[in-house]
C-alpha cells in the first residue's frame, strides 16, 4: 500500500511504498490522452525525476501508468501539429529533460508496461534499467512513419538492448511488436499475465530495495558508465565505483550483519 503521494503538475504523480518510502512509484497520469507526452506532461515528469534524484531515501523507482489500455502512446502529435517551428525549438529541451530525467535517475528503475508503449512511450520504458510487461503489451518505435526519428533516446538505447541490426529493423520498419515477441527479442525483460505488470514491477523493486542503497547506486553507475567501453576502461569504471563504497557505512553494516547472521539496517551512506 502506498504511504504517501505527491503530484507534479496535472499529469504526474509520485507515490511512496514500503518502509520509509524506499520504493517510489512514478506514475504517468494523463488517461484521457493515453499518457501522450505533451509539453506539460514532459515538464512535470522532468520535475518529478529531479526531485527523486536527490531523495536519498529512495532505493528503487517504478514507472507506471494509470491508463488501462496504454502505458504511453508517445509524443502528443495533436499538440505537435499546432506548434510553429519556433515553438517546437523552444519545446525540445523540455521534452529531452523528461526522457533524460528517467534515464539519469541514480537508483535502479523498473518500467511496468501494459497495452501500448509506442514511440516516446517505449523510450521512457527503455530509459529504465528493467522492463516488466504484461501479455497485452505492444511496443515499438514508429517515428519514421510520421517523418521524424526516435528522439527520446530510442536510437541509442534500443541497440544497447537488442543489437544494432535488430534495432535498425525495428526503427526502419516502424513496426509494432506484441508482448510474446517483445520478450523473445529482449525488448522487455519479464513477461507476466495480463494486469500483473504493476504488481510484479513493484515486487521486483521491493526485492531490489532490500539491498544497500549505496551499493545499488554505485552498481548502477558502474553498469551505465562502463557499457560500451573496452574491457580495460570498463574495469577502471568499476574500480572507481568500488572505492566509492568500500569505506561506506553500508559496507560496514553489510559485513557486520552477514557475520552476525541478521538483517542489515542500512545507514545509506
Amino acid at each position: 500500500m502506498a504511504e504517501a503521494e505527491q503530484r507534479f503538475g496535472e499529469f504526474v504523480v509520485v507515490r511512496r511504498h514500503g518502509q520509509g518510502g524506499q520504493v517510489a512509484e512514478l506514475v504517468l497520469d494523463r488517461p484521457k490522452a493515453m499518457n501522450a507526452v505533451s509539453t506539460e506532461l514532459a515538464r512535470s515528469l522532468g520535475n518529478a525525476c529531479a526531485a527523486l534524484g536527490v531523495d536519498r531515501d529512495v532505493r528503487a523507482t517504478v514507472l507506471t501508468s494509470t491508463h488501462e489500455r496504454a502505458f504511453c502512446v508517445g509524443a502528443d502529435l495533436k499538440e505537435r501539429n499546432s506548434l510553429s517551428d519556433a515553438e517546437l525549438v523552444r519545446q525540445r529541451p523540455t521534452a529531452r529533460a523528461a526522457y533524460t530525467g528517467v534515464l539519469e535517475l541514480p537508483m535502479p528503475t523498473v518500467a511496468a508496461v501494459h497495452g501500448f508503449a509506442l514511440g516516446g512511450g517505449f523510450e521512457l520504458a527503455l530509459a529504465c534499467d528493467l522492463i516488466v510487461a504484461d501479455s497485452t503489451a505492444v511496443v515499438g518505435l514508429p517515428e519514421v512513419s510520421v517523418g521524424v526519428i526516435p528522439g527520446g533516446g530510442g536510437t541509442q538505447l534500443l541497440p544497447r538492448r537488442v543489437g544494432a541490426a535488430r534495432a535498425a529493423e525495428l526503427v526502419f520498419t516502424a513496426r509494432r511488436v506484441a508482448a510474446a515477441e517483445a520478450a523473445a527479442l529482449g525488448l522487455v525483460d519479464q513477461l507476466v499475465d495480463e494486469g500483473a505488470d504493476r504488481d510484479e514491477a513493484l515486487a521486483l523493486a521491493g526485492r531490489i530495495a532490500a539491498n544497500s542503497p549505496v551499493g545499488l547506486r554505485a552498481a548502477k553507475r558502474a553498469l551505465r558508465l562502463g557499457h560500451g567501453l573496452d574491457l580495460r576502461a570498463g574495469l577502471e569504471v568499476e574500480d572507481a565505483a568500488w572505492w566509492s563504497v568500500a569505506f561506506s557505512g553500508d559496507r560496514a553494516e553489510g559485513v557486520a550483519a552477514f557475520n552476525e547472521k541478521r538483517k542489515p539496517q542500512w545507514p545509506g551512506e
